[in-house]
């Protein structure tokens, strides 16, 4: 299973560079670094996330929902991309997140999300496959509209983070 989408974060168009202020490659990445060291702070995260830096440029998370923990390594690449794998969790197929930030043209900047199984899935897995690829969607969408919101709060800007 490999599902793929991308979000414009600053358009070529300069009308929505009026009606919404372009995020920097650097805020951009201080955003995203949120969602790997507090993801409790955006929509439908986690409630707690405990993180240290086994390695340079990798992140090891352990994530709390409730009575369940997920562990999961994060790879980066400083302002490119981020590389969520996660540790294998009962007999449920274990899915990769990669989101990799793109310059396709001038003044355009989109984030490319890429979700991919890391074994086979069962036919009841695969049977949920379209619910969980409208899940992601609007699951980084709400996390774009926050990363939005704290851009025109200056909570991106490098003294904030």
């Amino acid at each position: 299973m490999r599902f793929e989408h991308l979000i414009e974060i600053n358009s070529p168009d300069p009308v929505f560079g009026e009606a919404m202020p372009p995020f920097t490659r650097a805020q951009l990445w201080r955003g995203l670094m949120q969602r790997v060291k507090a993801p409790q702070r955006f929509p439908n995260g986690p409630e707690g996330c405990d993180w240290h830096e086994p390695a340079a440029g990798v992140i090891a998370r352990t994530l709390r929902f409730g009575p369940h923990t997920l562990t999961d390594r994060v790879q980066l690449d400083t302002e490119e991309c981020l590389v969520f794998t996660p540790e294998v969790h009962g007999e449920t197929a274990p899915i990769r997140l990669t989101i990799r930030i793109e310059e396709p043209q001038p003044r355009q900047m989109v984030l490319r999300f890429i979700y991919e199984a890391l074994a086979e899935q069962t036919q009841e897995e695969a049977y949920y496959n379209d619910y969980r690829h409208s899940a992601w969607l609007h699951n980084d969408r709400d996390m774009v509209i926050t990363l939005r919101e704290w851009l025109q709060a200056g909570q991106l800007n490098p003294l904030s983070s």
